[in-house]
């Protein structure tokens, strides 16, 4: 019998217990969280950490660049880089909310899987993939999700069951494109080296020098291999995360569009706004004003 009946049972009702006004339900597991929707989404810009999304009711559309992946009901999303993606739920209702599973991939646990399955380096792969989520996959999820009504066996228990949901993703059909990720000192680790620098310090400048030695890169082989996992030059990357930032703290702060735009790390207003209306479609104040609208009209 199918493990994903059980699975979208357990996450169902967690998920209604505790996902807070963005459909967000954080677990006591590090990097365990699940998602709920009772409506169809707008666009939601998003730069991703390397991920997997088990998704167990509903559908979603995810782009990034000029690739688009829809998946659905039994499917698994893949991220495997930070990238940046443009995702909207496309099938949700209060009868058969949109629901799903999603897990930071955790790359020194799979650096020390793959050391000890004995693959090689895989080559490079897209950043996302869409595949049938597999039995394996979602039984460990579950057991992953049971724990958490087991408060005493958490910090016992909680390391092996990732440990052991991250071995089964490597052996799946998903598992060539995760693996790059745990290879000591390829690419893409160094790559996340420099992104971490990134998202801990976007707000203020950055030198590409010092995101080169982060990376232990040359200056001309930092740029390349970066674009190659990111799709963006280190530049590209940061302005991205500074205006998704703004925006978070516009929509759920209320600052104003100059206040997000300094404290996000622009100088000029009108440079932030022409980048705003650039990524979002539309300047920040009609931009947040709309998405405001929208969600006054589905409460």
């Amino acid at each position: 019998m199918s493990t994903l009946p059980f699975l979208l049972d357990v996450v169902g009702r967690y998920a209604e217990a505790h996902a807070d006004k963005a459909g967000l339900a954080q677990t006591a597991i590090p990097g365990l969280s699940l998602v709920r929707a009772t409506s169809p989404s707008g666009l939601v810009h998003a730069i991703s950490q390397p991920l997997v999304s088990l998704l167990l009711q509903g559908s979603k559309q995810v782009a990034m660049g000029t690739q688009s992946f829809a998946f659905s009901a039994g499917e698994t999303l893949l991220i495997t880089a930070d990238v940046p993606t443009v995702n909207q739920i496309t099938r949700a209702s209060l009868a058969q909310p949109y629901l799903s599973l999603v897990l930071e991939l955790d790359l020194a646990v799979i650096a020390e899987l793959v050391l000890q399955m004995k693959d090689g380096p895989a080559p490079d792969t897209a950043a996302v993939r869409v595949g049938a989520t597999e039995a394996e996959v979602a039984e460990a999820a579950l057991r992953l999700m049971q724990l958490l009504d087991r408060p005493a066996a958490l910090p016992v228990l909680q390391a092996q069951l990732v440990r052991e949901m991250h071995y089964w993703l490597l052996a799946g059909r998903l598992g060539a494109a995760i693996r790059r990720l745990g290879w000591p000192d390829g690419h893409a680790q160094r790559v996340a080296r420099a992104v971490s620098v990134l998202r801990a310090d976007f707000a203020r400048p950055l030198p590409v020098e010092r995101l080169a030695g982060v990376a232990g890169m040359s200056l001309s082989s930092f740029h390349q291999h970066f674009r190659s996992v990111t799709s963006l030059s280190p530049l590209q990357f940061q302005k991205q995360l500074r205006l998704i930032e703004a925006r978070r703290l516009m929509l759920s702060q209320g600052l104003s569009a100059s206040s997000a735009a300094f404290a996000v790390g622009y100088e000029s207003v009108p440079q932030f706004t022409r980048e705003y209306g650039r990524m979002f479609g539309l300047p920040p104040v009609r931009e947040t004003g709309a998405t405001r609208s929208r969600a006054a009209a589905t409460a």
